[in-house]
């Protein structure tokens, strides 16, 4: 999609700290990380949100999770949290779906 980001990302147009692709992925470093493993993983296609995906690409939506395993056990981290964020309420910034890898240090419940 036109002045999107993530599919700047994807694209290889915008630069970016990947750090795993698969043939429906692309993972990358978030540039303000909230742990000391902050890692995005999005996919290829755009989607606006994961609700979007899941109905759209279920295939895709499933794919985020296992590449979020791979990076995190490529990391080192047994321990870590996903996060999807649907909505400019929830804390999506960039509407191209997307989810946190978040892990290297404790994390509280419920999140903030």
């Amino acid at each position: 999609m036109e002045g999107c980001l993530f599919c700047g990302i994807v694209a290889g147009d915008v630069d970016a700290e990947v750090v795993h692709v698969t043939e429906r992925t692309v993972a990358f470093r978030d540039v303000n990380p909230q742990a000391p493993t902050h890692v995005l993983v999005v996919p290829r296609d755009h989607y606006a949100n994961a609700a979007d995906l899941a109905a759209g690409d279920p295939t895709a939506s499933a794919e985020l999770v296992t590449a979020a395993a791979a990076v995190a056990a490529a990391e080192g981290q047994d321990d870590y949290r996903l996060v999807l964020n649907t909505g400019a309420g929830a804390g999506q910034s960039v509407f191209h779906t997307h989810l946190h890898l978040l892990a290297g240090r404790p994390f509280t419940w419920p999140p903030g």
